[in-house]
């Protein structure tokens, strides 16, 4: 099973130069890829591009860009030459985002996020593996009147989707490449997402999902400490009736309640449960909550975990 990591160097000088320093890092442990979130501020499919170029053998992904506020052929224009410049290593994931991020800071109203998906998907696909397109739907068109296609790039772009829901998952079981689940802990992998996201892939006639874990952890001998901070970074996910379904369905109550927190050989098991529970591919995210010490025995961890 891969194993990387969420880079986060939001608070350096710079952020490029920063992340750039943690992939090497990271890639230095033994992780396979390296993740950017999506906000407000740096691109990331740009941050990825830059990322797997400077660091040859990574593979780099996005978790994830949401669609709202987006059109597919802009971001097919980044995904395609983030992947030209990483030749065939970068992973686009995509998102409903949030009804709060939309509307107050696109303005624009958050409605029928399913349909949008399965729209935006649909002329994505077409976009990534042909360079060209010719969709009209209800809410997007998305046409080529000159082609679309970033020389590099031809072996098109994997599509993961940030879906945890029914609706959700049976959309990605169906049209996208796999799903990048977060705060869904093993329960909820094993008796829900996975089984649902799987029987739509079949009924679609496409390959098994890959199912691209989140899990926030980290490898400490200070659990408690490192669990109060995180109960308080991850408060914002208690307010998304998405994530608490997925937290609930985990056995959990707080967000924090599906981390990974301990020494490495809980942090182990942990791991180990996601895969048994389905997952492909497991992402570990918030290492730096403790400080550089931790993050570098986090990473270590896993780097032997994915040797």
């Amino acid at each position: 099973m891969a194993i990387g990591v969420a880079l986060n160097a939001r608070d350096a000088g710079n952020e490029i130069d920063a992340t750039v320093a943690l992939a090497r890092e990271a890639a230095d442990a033994g992780l396979r890829s390296a993740w950017f979130g999506q906000r407000f501020g740096v691109d990331s499919p740009a941050l990825a591009g830059i990322v797997g170029r400077e660091v040859p053998g990574l593979q780099v992904g996005t978790s994830a860009v949401p669609v709202f506020g987006r059109h597919p052929l802009l971001v097919s224009s980044q995904a395609q030459t983030a992947q030209a410049a990483t030749h065939g290593r970068y992973h686009l994931g995509l998102a409903l985002g949030t009804r709060h991020l939309t509307e107050d800071g696109f303005g624009i109203p958050f409605e029928r996020p399913i349909a949008r998906l399965r729209e935006f998907l649909t002329a994505l696909r077409q976009l990534t593996e042909t360079g060209t397109a010719d969709f009209h739907g209800e809410l997007i068109t998305a046409a080529t009147p000159i082609p679309a296609r970033v020389p590099g790039a031809e072996g098109g772009v994997p599509l993961l989707v940030a879906a945890m829901g029914p609706q959700a998952l049976r959309v990605s079981g169906e049209l996208a490449d796999g799903i990048l689940p977060y705060m869904a802990g093993p329960r909820a992998l094993a008796d829900h997402i996975v089984p649902a996201v799987t029987a739509a892939a079949e009924a679609a006639g496409r390959p098994a999902p890959r199912i691209v874990a989140l899990v926030n952890g980290v490898v400490t001998d200070d659990v408690d400490s490192v669990r109060q901070r995180l109960t308080e970074q991850l408060a914002f996910y208690e307010k998304i009736p998405s994530y608490t379904r997925a937290i609930e369905l985990s056995g959990g109550r707080r967000a924090v309640d599906v981390a990974a927190i301990g020494d490495e050989k809980a942090v182990a098991a942990e791991v180990r449960r996601y895969r048994d529970a389905g997952a492909t591919e497991v992402v570990f995210a918030a290492t730096e909550v403790a400080g550089d010490a931790d993050r570098r025995r986090t990473w270590a961890l896993l780097g032997e975990l994915a040797g």
